[in-house]
């Protein structure tokens, strides 16, 4: 049944279907912008390198204000590549939080390095700068590793934070790539996340803020003398002439339509990015007594790539929200060292932040065409299922 018809059938007043992700009405407002799009790839045949790649590019790095970005063929991919620039290679260790989706796992173990999980803050869901610094002095003990990258994750659109961070990597030699897969247009002091970071590897699946019609990611880079060689191994290794290999790469790239729907959706990214924040602010007021949101640090604004909460009775409210019209998802409900790819990597102590939260996490229906009536009637939803538990 749908979630109209679950509204009208629970007595509630209509606030129309609430989608998770509402990718309808914003394709409804800008289709004809798309299909022009498309319909000039089509025209000049250029599906791989036209000439939307080098303007979604340009128009990402003005954005940011990184100095330079290239598209990849996903966000995946923007891991992997630039971990690869930087020589990261068997026997080495690279640090990362294990609340995180796994893909940031994966590109670890895909250059052939040792992922080494960090706990989480609780309140900001992302990595604990104290847990990180106790992961490297643990790996620099054992030296069977040499520690050689940090990637904090800014979680569901949340800045990490890039002051400890910075520092610690700075102090220990390590490489710094952020994986921004969930955090275009998050900033901090100011700053957009793909400025944050030496490297800032973000991903434009559908469903993300910035999203394509199909897998898409890209690099943003602070320093213009890192882009040739990315642009490299995400062309098979090749030089610009597409002649030699001068370096191991892979098929990295991003197809020309891609780019096209991209550009047109960074056209409305900053009204979006307002409304976003409209129903965050919303949230925020209603459930700040009845839950925890996730807390930003000082400084940072998120680009509420999804909003999420922790509560207690968790699984329970999921459904009663359910059963009255309202979705919501759970990201992570198991965290990556308890994966069964992944686990012969779990520290020997547990991950307690991480664990709790894995328990706890709950994702509210979050895009810019969610009304402050449907924000307000999952609220309501929310605060009635608490309110029966107590009872």
């Amino acid at each position: 049944m749908n979630g109209v018809a679950n509204l009208m059938l629970a007595g509630d007043t209509d606030v129309g279907e609430i989608a998770f992700v509402d990718l309808k009405s914003q394709q409804r407002r800008i289709r004809a912008r798309i299909e022009a799009r498309l319909q000039a790839v089509l025209d000049h045949g250029r599906y791989i390198a036209g000439p939307e790649i080098e303007e979604l590019e340009a128009l990402l790095a003005e954005k940011t204000g990184a100095a330079g970005a290239v598209a990849c063929a996903s966000g995946t991919a923007a891991l992997i590549i630039p971990l690869l620039a930087a020589g990261v290679d068997t026997g080495d260790a690279v640090f990362l939080p294990a609340f995180s989706y796994n893909a940031t796992a994966n590109a670890v173990l895909l250059t052939g390095a040792t992922p080494v999980f960090v706990d989480i803050d609780p309140a900001t869901f992302n990595m604990d700068p104290d847990d990180l610094e106790r992961r490297i002095a643990e790996v620099k003990a054992r030296g069977a590793l040499r520690p050689a990258a940090v990637i904090p994750v800014d979680l569901f659109g949340s800045p990490a934070d890039y002051r400890s961070i910075s520092a610690i990597a700075d102090r220990n030699n390590l490489f710094l790539l952020a994986d921004g897969a969930q955090g275009f247009g998050g900033r901090l002091d100011g700053a957009w996340i793909g400025n944050l970071a030496p490297a800032t590897a973000t991903s434009f699946f559908p469903g993300k803020a910035l999203g394509a019609y199909g897998d898409a990611g890209a690099i943003l880079s602070q320093n213009l003398g890192t882009l040739e060689q990315w642009m490299s191994i995400r062309w098979h290794g090749t030089d610009s002439a597409r002649k030699n290999s001068v370096c191991v790469g892979f098929n990295g790239r991003m197809d020309s339509f891609q780019a096209g729907v991209l550009l047109e959706k960074l056209a409305i990214f900053d009204e979006e990015l307002e409304a976003r924040t409209m129903i965050a602010e919303i949230y925020d007021r209603r459930l700040s007594n009845l839950a925890s949101p996730q807390r930003h640090i000082e400084g940072a604004q998120s680009g509420y790539g999804y909003y999420s909460v922790r509560m207690d009775h968790r699984d329970d409210v999921a459904a009663a929200l359910k059963a009255k019209g309202a979705p919501t998802a759970v990201y992570y409900s198991t965290p990556l060292h308890k994966m069964p790819a992944f686990e012969k990597f779990a520290p020997a102590e547990p991950l307690t932040a991480t664990e709790r939260l894995c328990e706890e996490i709950i994702s509210l229906p979050m895009h810019p065409y969610l009304t402050p009536d449907q924000a307000h009637y999952v609220c309501d939803c929310i605060e009635a299922a608490l309110a029966s538990f107590r009872d």
